[in-house]
């Protein structure tokens, strides 16, 4: 039994949170908070019949969603546990950076491939990241005993294509049926170097120790270092070897890292389909949407037993878990908390391992734009949950190597796809604000369209429902109908008819959208499940793709 699911846990049960109506009279910027009212008063509105609303079609979710997508992501140590999704922003890089536990040794990639690839790896360790003891109380809350395992049961192989747009963190269920290369050390390996993922770590150090003490002399102490270096080296090779991924770092966080974060930040919410209890893992919560302190939180990743096809089931679950810490951390009152940030930046310090050559500054700067919404969770492809390894003696999970690096490499194809060129107007859009206003029953339709005119240059101005005249199709208003920019816009929008108004401004330009509106911004995007929407998982099923740009987690079994 590995050690994640040892029995002991006790029995209790998450912390239901109150529930707080969003102001629908309130509007709000792009970062969330309120304009001054001296801003606004500067600021000339469009007339009467351009004013919009912010409700409905374009209401609280979608203005969340419009916070979360331009929160500025400062991914420092923290974006890896929250998946490359943290505002974080260190006052006092120097100090936080040089208390982080570091990994060396390891042979990694040097980001040629497109991409940056990280290795997230989850292990079963009951010491801080700097090796000490923990305290008995913190290993009463752990509530999985006291014996020490390198078991990795949480592999996670995150991919940042170099736009920075974007990023996919990807699964592996941990009894996947890997092949292990030839140059990972040990002579204990069956005849087909073919294992579960999940002990390629422990093996190889388990092996190497051995070997540095017996056959070498090596003092143990000194002999563990360089073995766990070598575990963690034959794990990167052997999923660089499964997804045709060239690792680029490498990060490592243990049971303490879970309930530190957890609690750092307030909890996290999460929601269960129906009431479980188990035993096993200290699994005991009521159905519905509750707040979960740091054991807690363990006990909800860690459960297995009475799930979905067991080790899906449970990855399912750190999935929603993960997207649910995202936003959470990007949420205003941790953001704007210095006690909350600084309990943030002491937990990651004593939970997390990453590579010493990974230059944390670096990285934030490269990907600061990088937001909550824009982080995917999915598992890799796999072939079916109920197969044998080749002695028959085991129960693995099948995956196609050839579907996996086909997948991860979609990844890569994708950012290409939104890397289209700039248009050229021939005039510079960043003097040009548009109002863009919603006047169809489709939701989002505006902020998915201004999101299209700012990401051409153009300025975002007000944004929301239409509360104009009744109209029968989508226009552009100005105040010149001759206007480059306004013909611009018109064209780009897939050749909208031009309305005079002579009230705008000239740098100012209203854009009117109907139902029947099919030019950019028009599709919506792929659905992902909402929040308390019921997602239930049938055996043999992998879980459906899981966003942090929701307001609130998915209910899960």
């Amino acid at each position: 039994m590995p050690e994640w699911e040892e029995p002991g846990r006790p029995r209790g049960t998450g912390r239901r949170p109150g529930a707080r109506a969003p102001r629908p009279d309130q509007a709000r910027s792009r970062s969330g908070r309120t304009p001054p009212p001296a801003r606004q008063a500067r600021r000339s509105p469009p007339p009467q019949r351009a004013r919009v609303a912010r409700g409905h079609q374009d209401g609280p979710r979608a203005r969340r969603a419009r916070f979360e997508r331009r929160a500025k992501a400062f991914v420092a140590a923290a974006s890896i546990i929250v998946l490359l999704s943290t505002g974080l922003a260190w006052q006092q890089y120097d100090a936080f950076a040089s208390r982080l536990a570091t990994a060396a040794g390891l042979e990694l990639g040097q980001d040629a491939d497109g991409a940056i690839d990280i290795l997230l790896v989850g292990t079963d360790s009951r010491t801080d990241a700097h090796g000490n003891a923990l305290t008995q109380e913190e290993r009463d809350k752990l509530h999985a005993g006291d014996a020490d395992a390198t078991n990795t049961d949480t592999i996670v192989l995150i991919r940042v294509p170099d736009n920075g747009e974007s990023a996919s963190a990807f699964s592996i269920p941990r009894d996947s049926y890997v092949t292990v290369p030839d140059e990972v050390p040990g002579d204990d390996w069956p005849g087909d170097r073919r294992v579960k993922i999940n002990s390629v770590f422990g093996s190889t150090r388990f092996q190497e120790l051995v070997r540095l003490v017996e056959e070498e002399g090596m003092d143990r102490d000194e002999a563990a270092t360089i073995a766990t270096a070598a575990g963690r080296d034959a794990l990167i090779k052997t999923v660089a070897e499964l997804t045709g991924v060239s690792v680029d770092h490498y990060a490592e966080i243990g049971l303490l890292g879970f309930l530190l974060l957890t609690d750092a930040i307030g909890g996290v919410e999460v929601c269960l389909n129906n009431a479980v209890y188990d035993p096993l893992s200290g699994a005991d919560f009521p159905a519905g949407r509750q707040v979960l302190d740091g054991a807690d939180a363990l006990s909800f990743v860690r459960q297995r037993e009475g799930l979905p096809g067991m080790d899906i089931g449970r990855i399912h679950r750190q999935q929603v878990f993960m997207a649910s810490l995202s936003r959470r951390v990007l949420s205003t009152d941790v953001l704007t908390s210095p006690s909350k940030l600084s309990e943030l930046s002491s937990a990651i310090q004593r939970s997390v391992v990453i590579d010493d050559n990974w230059d944390i500054l670096a990285f934030a700067k490269q990907f600061q734009d990088l937001a909550a919404g824009n982080v995917q969770f999915e598992t890799i492809p796999v072939v079916t949950t109920n197969a044998w390894s080749s002695d028959g003696s085991q129960s693995v999970v099948e995956v196609d190597p050839e579907e996996v690096e086909a997948r991860l490499a979609q990844v890569l194809a994708d950012s290409v796809e939104q890397e289209e060129p700039l248009p050229d107007f021939g005039f510079d859009p960043s003097d040009i604000t548009v109002n863009v206003a919603n006047a169809s029953l489709l939701e989002g339709l505006a902020t998915r369209v201004v999101d299209e005119l700012t990401r051409v240059g153009f300025v975002e101005g007000e944004v929301g429902n239409w509360l104009g005249k009744p109209t029968m199709g989508s226009k552009v208003i100005t105040a010149d109908t001759g206007s480059d920019a306004a013909r611009a816009i018109a064209d780009y929008l897939g050749g909208l008819p031009l309305e005079q108004d002579l009230d705008l401004r000239k740098d100012q330009i209203q854009v009117v959208l109907t139902t029947r509106y099919d030019g950019p911004g028009a599709a919506a995007p792929p659905e992902m499940p909402q929040p308390d929407e019921q997602v239930v998982l049938a055996e043999g099923d992998v879980p459906p793709p899981v966003s942090a740009e929701h307001a609130g987690p998915p209910c899960v079994d």
